[in-house]
């Protein structure tokens, strides 16, 4: 009987795991980068529209719109009374467009159809939000420094007409030392109603919340981490399970040890991945779409690398330098650097 039972559970067992079906990556022939250039403009800020143009804001406090076409529309240049707003962050709720800028007073702009409205704004001289998302067109989120002894978090849940910031009593505390980069515009990660945060310098963790900000926990990262420029710059979730961190050490962008790591918890644990390998520091990770959570793009001033098999090993693809990056589809993505945006494109 005994016999019986363990044949039995022997071929289930089998016929389980010879089911399941085997993820070939798909072969990439040609990675294309255009490069178009900017005049003057510092750009972090990007946003692809349903068209596969860009919306853009700059560091000079330009608005654009950039076209496939490759034809730029620089639609206006804000101004707060004498200060010119530095952008370094913007998302949509599919109705409006919205612009954070950094510093202080920080100034969040709702823009539809060229008309621009300061729907939240912040006094504060350690004042300086670094990013923006919307899990929906009614709920939205941004982060930034602390300004007490926790993250700012402020959030919308009327399709971005008014912002309200978290009181420090529902954040975990922050650590002595432990602050975000305004680097790319992705230190936030949003799957369905779950939202991870990550941060920098003396500490390095990821901030959970599962229900759009309402209730969080904070993680511990591998991620070099005990100087000002080290730690997490950037952040992103595939599904509600499968995510990845990167950055490093600013200081010493070559370092490439304790600056890539992947969970498969929904970030309560973190293993790093090609760990002693390249690359080395990188200010914006991204997973490509519709491609099972194997292709990941890494960008920053180091240039451009590729990982195909969800992170494990990559391959430097250009050494072009660009801050932050976002796809349009799986063959198609945005990139944006200093005085100049960038069509990456695969396969053809």
């Amino acid at each position: 009987m005994k016999l019986k039972l363990f044949i039995f559970l022997f071929i289930t067992t089998f016929l389980i795991f010879s089911c399941k079906k085997t993820i070939i990556p798909r072969a990439i022939e040609k990675i294309t980068i255009e490069e178009i250039t900017i005049d003057s403009s510092s750009i972090r800020a990007i946003y692809p529209m349903k068209d596969s143009s860009l919306f853009y804001a700059t560091s000079d406090g330009y608005l654009g719109l950039m076209l496939p076409t490759n034809q730029n529309i620089k639609d206006k240049k804000v101004f707060y009374d004498t200060i010119v707003p530095h952008f370094r962050a913007i998302a949509s709720n599919s109705e409006h467009i919205f612009m954070l800028s950094v510093g202080n007073p920080a100034l969040l702009y709702k823009y539809d159809e060229g008309d621009l409205e300061i729907v939240y704004s912040e006094n504060h001289p350690k004042v300086f939000y670094d990013a923006m998302a919307f899990f929906d067109e009614n709920n939205g989120i941004a982060m930034g420094d602390p300004t007490e002894d926790c993250l700012s978090v402020i959030l919308t849940n009327n399709g971005g007409k008014s912002w309200q910031k978290l009181p420090c009593d529902v954040l975990p505390k922050i650590n002595e030392g432990e602050a975000a980069f305004a680097a790319s515009n992705s230190n936030i990660a949003i799957q369905g109603k779950n939202v991870w945060l990550v941060t920098g310098g003396k500490s390095a963790r990821v901030f959970h919340s599962p229900d759009m900000g309402k209730n969080w926990k904070a993680y511990e990262t591998p991620i070099i981490q005990g100087d000002d420029m080290t730690g997490i710059y950037s952040i992103d979730f595939y599904d509600t399970k499968n995510g990845i961190i990167f950055g490093g050490d600013w200081n010493n962008k070559d370092n490439n040890k304790g600056n890539k790591a992947v969970t498969k918890d929904g970030g309560k644990s973190w293993q790093l991945v090609a760990e002693g390998l390249e690359p080395g520091y990188k200010s914006c990770v991204q997973y490509v779409p519709d491609t099972n959570g194997q292709e990941i793009f890494a960008v920053g001033t180091t240039g451009i690398s590729f990982s195909n098999d969800s992170g494990a090993t990559w391959k430097k693809v250009s050494d072009d330098a660009y801050y932050t990056i976002r796809f349009v589809n799986k063959n198609f993505a945005w990139l944006a650097g200093n005085n100049k945006i960038g069509k990456l494109i695969l396969n053809k």
